[in-house]
């Protein structure tokens, strides 16, 4: 008998303590930053956009823990893929992305892309070798070449950038919550303070 009760016990424990990891409470300036002036979105939509560049080696490892979250994220989460433009390389593989996203190839090409560079090693970080490349997936390479300049293109790098200086990036992988909170970071702790942050911007919304 007296087993038993030490075995139930037990369960009890690892029980409460599975509970306690699960309401966990994330803290501000630790796991997340809260932006000073934050952005005012209108709506019922909770924005989260993951602001990233293809040859960061820590972008490449979140991607995978964001694009499981972005698979079972909550139906009133509206979820963008941000390439950040922060200097003339990156803004290179910003064009590339928006140029091959409004040709409707963004699912076929983005984990690809990842892979291409930082498991095949390749330097895909200019117009010309990101038009072989996507061309090579199967994007028209004429077409690539005239959105990658285009007015289309450069709003989209233009609201990117914008975006990074309202949020007070300095870097990425970032991901920012409703305009309001910013987390940083690589590993599958991210999503968890991402989901925690939209619980919480719901709740402010209400």
């Amino acid at each position: 008998m007296k087993r038993v009760i030490t075995l139930t016990g037990l369960a009890m424990a690892i029980g409460l303590a599975n509970m306690g990891a699960q309401a966990a409470d994330y803290v501000a300036g630790k796991d997340y930053r809260v932006l000073e002036n934050p952005e005012n979105i209108s709506g019922d939509a909770i924005i989260v956009r993951e602001f990233f560049w293809y040859g960061c080696p820590h972008c490449y490892s979140l991607n995978p823990h964001m694009q499981k979250w972005a698979k079972t994220k909550d139906k009133d989460v509206a979820f963008f893929k941000t390439p950040a433009a922060l200097n003339p390389v990156w803004e290179a593989s910003a064009r590339g992305f928006y140029a091959a996203q409004l040709l409707g190839y963004e699912k076929q090409t983005h984990d690809a892309l990842f892979d291409a560079i930082h498991k095949d090693g390749k330097q895909l970080f200019d117009q010309a070798s990101l038009a072989n490349w996507y061309a090579s997936k199967g994007v028209d390479k004429k077409k690539f070449n005239s959105l990658y300049n285009s007015f289309a293109v450069g709003t989209k790098v233009g609201r990117s950038q914008a975006g990074a200086k309202r949020y007070q990036l300095s870097g990425v992988p970032a991901v920012v919550v409703d305009g309001k909170y910013v987390v940083t970071g690589e590993s599958a702790k991210v999503p968890k303070v991402v989901d925690y942050l939209v619980d919480k911007a719901r709740t402010e919304k209400n």
